[in-house]
């Protein structure tokens, strides 16, 4: 899979430019001016999503009306995130928690969806904090970078 690979390789690119940093308003600030949706890194991992997508190796679950799936586990050469991408449409998903925090590259597919009130880009939720990830206006694609794959749903 030429295409997973690509997609692999900008990911251990990206995570190591964020790998130590603390996951703040800080950190998201920075990803939005060095990475953000004007940007080649932008449009390539966009690009690399929608391909994913229609490959089937992205998202290959669904469940409550959102498409889902952990693409890469944490490991050395990702510095230790995860990676997951979720298709979503006007609909809240599943409330949990980041442990070590979530890093959230947002990528609408339709104009104007928003994902937890942002629009295209990236969003950063320190550790410990907690959410029921909600795409409105639209379609979302949106990756999710965990520490050490950690998250926590509610029960």
């Amino acid at each position: 899979m030429p295409h997973k690979a690509a997609f692999h390789q900008a990911l251990v690119d990206l995570t190591a430019q964020i790998a130590g940093r603390p996951l703040d308003s800080e950190l998201q600030d920075w990803l939005n001016q060095t990475h953000g949706p004007a940007s080649t890194a932008y449009a390539r991992l966009k690009a690399a999503c929608v391909v994913g997508v229609e490959e089937g190796w992205l998202c290959d679950r669904e469940g409550g009306g959102i498409r889902y799936g952990r693409v890469f586990k944490a490991d050395d050469a990702l510095n230790r995130f995860s990676v997951d991408v979720v298709d979503m449409q006007d609909i809240a998903g599943p409330h949990h928690s980041h442990p070590l925090g979530e890093i959230d590259l947002i990528m609408p597919l339709t104009g104007g969806a928003t994902f937890d009130g942002h629009p295209a880009g990236w969003c950063v939720y320190p550790p410990g904090s907690a959410h029921r990830p909600t795409v409105a206006q639209g379609r979302a694609l949106v990756l999710y970078l965990l520490p050490e794959g950690q998250i926590q749903f509610t029960r």
